[in-house]
């Protein structure tokens, strides 16, 4: 009896012979594409056809590094894969791992050839960028003489800044010989002293802009002193000219934007700068004003001269003080000596003269007080209300006048 086989083992078998093609394990497939979609979990199905037939193709997500562009239906591609069956259903498909528009095929490969090349010598690293000035007054520009970038170029920057010096180098940006006149432009216009070089075009196929990622041109912007903007082509594309600038920019107009600074822009910041300065100054200028007057006082408090005013004022003072308590003192004295001397007229024996009593003294000077102080024949004085008598003793009577 013949040999019977499964499904599942024809299929194996078949996926085996597939495995061990070697053509097939790394295949380059040129076709249009069609059915194209991406799937939410990332991978991309799609079918490849020409005028004889179509080929399933998948791209799984963890292979869509190797794909620059999104993809559409009617593109040309060249896909790189390895065919095989996928043996629940017994169908082969192409499961790519690059995919490249067709016709650039091989520049797309020298492109990531040079691109690793240069990467590895590190001319992409960025402390080799250098900073591109913020207020750029002569500004170079790398570019064909007519087309839409330096028209863009030249518009955006009379808007943003009419003071900007452009300085064109009219270059070949496109077939022979457009290498080495972008080259020759970087040099001229580093000659010329300028602050920031835009170096660039506008948009077209990889064949259009490969100018730009010529090693040459790369060489020349990594060497350059000035600070150069890489501005080639639209927003999608990119060139080694890009990774080896010190600053990219998606369009020629972007990089207007950032090479060309905003006069009116800076005119309202410099104003309102100056309105703060102004009134920090004012601020400050109060504040010192005050401290000022504060050391002012202070200086005119401990001035020698104030000093001296207030020593004399409080000697002035103290003067007063002590002339009033001098004549308070007087006015006391005076007082209590009127009352002794009122005391005194009292007992004084010229005030008993005046209520009719006399004075009797002795030769001597003596007060004459009992009969026994005198003997016959003394001399007495004796004082009166209005006079002296002298008098001699003739004799003494002793009397007693007590029990009166």
């Amino acid at each position: 009896m013949r040999n019977v086989y499964s499904v599942k083992q024809v299929n194996a078998y078949i996926k085996n012979m597939f495995t061990q093609d070697f053509m097939l394990s790394r295949i380059y497939v040129k076709g249009e594409v069609s059915n194209c979609k991406y799937h939410t979990s990332g991978h991309i199905y799609f079918s490849l056809k020409d005028e004889s037939g179509s080929i399933a193709c998948i791209m799984f997500a963890g292979q869509r590094s190797g794909l620059g562009f999104r993809m559409q239906d009617g593109q040309q591609v060249i896909v790189l894969g390895n065919v095989t069956t996928y043996e629940r259903d017994g169908k082969y498909q192409l499961y790519a791992k690059e995919i490249i528009l067709d016709g650039a095929g091989l520049l797309y490969e020298r492109f990531e050839a040079l691109k690793r090349e240069l990467g590895e010598m590190g001319m992409f690293a960025e402390e080799y960028k250098q900073p591109i000035p913020r207020f750029a007054k002569r500004i170079g520009i790398v570019t064909a003489p007519t087309g839409a970038a330096i028209r863009d170029i030249m518009n955006i920057s009379a808007r943003r800044n009419p003071y900007v010096q452009l300085i064109l180098y009219p270059a070949l940006v496109q077939g022979e010989g457009a290498a080495a006149s972008i080259v020759k432009g970087i040099e001229t216009l580093e000659k010329q002293d300028v602050d920031v070089i835009i170096v660039g075009r506008g948009g077209g196929s990889i064949e259009d802009l490969w100018a730009f990622n010529e090693e040459v041109v790369a060489r020349a912007i990594f060497n350059c002193r000035t600070p150069i903007i890489s501005a080639v082509g639209h927003e999608t594309d990119t060139t080694i000219a890009d990774y080896v600038a010190d600053l990219r920019a998606p369009t020629p107009s972007a990089a207007a934007e950032l090479a060309v600074f905003e006069y009116q822009a800076l005119a309202n910041y410099l104003d309102d700068k100056r309105l703060k300065l102004r009134k920090a100054m004012y601020q400050k200028i109060q504040l010192e004003r005050m401290k000022i007057e504060r050391y002012r006082i202070k200086m005119n408090y401990l001035h020698p001269g104030t000093r001296l005013r207030e020593q004399q004022q409080r000697c002035v003072e103290l003067e007063q003080r002590l002339g009033l308590a001098m004549e308070k003192k007087l006015t006391l004295s005076k007082q209590k000596l009127a009352i002794r001397i009122e005391r005194m007229k009292g007992l004084s024996p010229l005030a008993k003269l005046n209520q009719g009593f006399s004075y009797v003294s002795s030769e001597s000077g003596n007060v004459v007080k009992s009969i026994q102080d005198v003997k016959k024949e003394d001399r007495l004085t004796i004082y009166v209300t209005d006079g002296i008598v002298k008098a001699k003793v003739e004799d003494t009577i002793r009397e007693d006048y007590s029990g009166r």
